[in-house]
């Protein structure tokens, strides 16, 4: 089935600024709460989110095999276990409703006042139950960069980290939506020159810049995904910000690795891009040397050109870029993850995510996260109205951007912005 809606010609009857991330070439997914406190699943062109529950029941999508409630649940994970034959035909039906030369609903007021809404008018909800998440360290950079802090600058590398996707377990609990705060956490560290651990408020949160994508039901308990198939189950993308707390890390993390330092809260862009729309910006990936075993070998463009950028706000002030990188810079593919993550048979679900690790840039204006941008704190980043920030601070608003861009064509991510609160404070 062709994928209609990536023509760049095709232009929509709802109005798109020129420089928004939602044209009607990007079709996302996601599901929000209506003006009427229902919760619906819809996508967004420019700034009209689309309620796709509506939309069914009114008859658009007849032809297309959906049952009666696929778009009336909290969650996007039936939906997505439809699989990627489903959401390509259902991407397309939209573009098609929503065709500048379609007079259908362009022209049916009654039918327009219960499908479309103002993005003022909703909010956002998390769109899919995350059932198992997943984290990997896939950017070269910001391993080289971690090691060389912690380690020995010649062997900044651990000896498996070029031979396979390094990743971990998180918990999925703590994974919100873009505009919820979380709390700055407490725990255990070994402050510098102490003799003894200590309680207390972690006193260096950080973010991490990633994306992470969000998967279909893949496999059978024992059954391996081939890398040539992985991107099939692959749903889509979002932003992703995997808070950490590095005095609570670096105490814990010996030898079994992240733990609480990065399970306290992970924050997300809500609109979820499908791979179908981003197939225009494919790119290479960076060069593998030494050559992966055969289950992880892959030829061709199998990464994505996607600018990221990060930017703080101290409370009631305006924002600061921090720093500008780039998806494509990780050196594991999301395939290969996928892969890798399935080589000893774990069974994959519909909802599943895996984030991509920390994304880091070769330049030091490209670094992924505080701890490298400050570089532990030696080298504090200038904000505006002459502050600096060494890491986040209480009420400092973290904002996530991302988005693709090609021959005047662009596709986006919107945005995670979450602002960091005091700790929880025990009576």
């Amino acid at each position: 089935m062709p994928i209609n809606t990536n023509n760049p010609s095709k232009k929509s009857w709802l109005k798109v600024s020129k420089d928004s991330d939602f044209p009607i070439q990007n079709i996302p997914f996601g599901v929000f709460l209506t003006r009427d406190d229902i919760i619906t699943i819809g996508s967004r062109i420019g700034d009209q989110a689309i309620d796709l529950g509506a939309l069914h029941q009114l008859g658009y999508f007849e032809g297309i095999p959906l049952t009666d409630d696929i778009f009336l649940q909290d969650t996007l994970n039936d939906f997505i276990s439809g699989g990627k034959k489903t959401w390509r035909a259902v991407r397309n039906r939209i573009s098609e409703i929503f065709d500048i030369d379609n007079p259908n609903l362009q022209n049916n007021e009654d039918h327009k006042k219960v499908i479309l809404f103002s993005m003022d008018e909703i909010e956002m909800q998390l769109p899919v139950q995350i059932g198992d998440y997943t984290d990997f360290y896939s950017s070269k950079e910001h391993a080289t960069n971690v090691g060389t802090m912690f380690r020995d600058p010649e062997n900044a590398l651990m000896p498996n980290w070029l031979h396979i996707p390094v990743g971990y377990h998180g918990r999925s609990s703590t994974i919100v939506p873009s505009g919820i705060p979380v709390r700055r956490p407490l725990g255990q560290t070994f402050p510098r020159g102490a003799d003894k651990p200590v309680f207390g408020p972690s006193r260096l949160v950080d973010f991490e810049l990633e994306m992470a994508f969000i998967t279909t039901d893949a496999n059978v308990m024992g059954e391996p995904i081939a890398i040539d198939d992985a991107e099939n189950y692959i749903f889509g993308m979002v932003l992703f910000n995997d808070w950490s707390a590095r005095d609570i890390q670096k105490w814990e993390y010996v030898p079994l690795g992240p733990f609480l330092a990065k399970n306290f809260a992970s924050s997300i862009s809500p609109w979820i891009v499908t791979l179908d729309a981003l197939e225009p910006f494919r790119v290479e990936s960076p060069e593998q040397d030494p050559e992966p075993f055969p289950y992880l070998r892959q030829k061709g463009q199998n990464s994505f050109d996607i600018n990221l950028e990060v930017a703080i706000a101290p409370e009631d002030e305006e924002e600061t870029m921090v720093t500008r990188s780039n998806f494509k810079y990780l050196y594991w593919t999301m395939a290969q993850q996928l892969a890798h993550h399935t080589i000893n048979g774990c069974k994959i679900n519909s909802g599943d995510m895996m984030g991509s690790g920390t994304i880091s840039g070769p330049t030091p204006d490209s670094y992924g996260s505080m701890l490298e941008l400050s570089w532990q704190g030696t080298k504090p980043v200038q904000l505006k109205h002459h502050k600096q920030r060494k890491f986040i601070e209480d009420h400092d608003t973290v904002i996530l951007k991302g988005y693709c861009e090609k021959n005047g064509a662009r596709i986006g991510f919107g945005e995670v912005a979450t602002k960091l609160l005091p700790a929880h404070q025990n009576k």
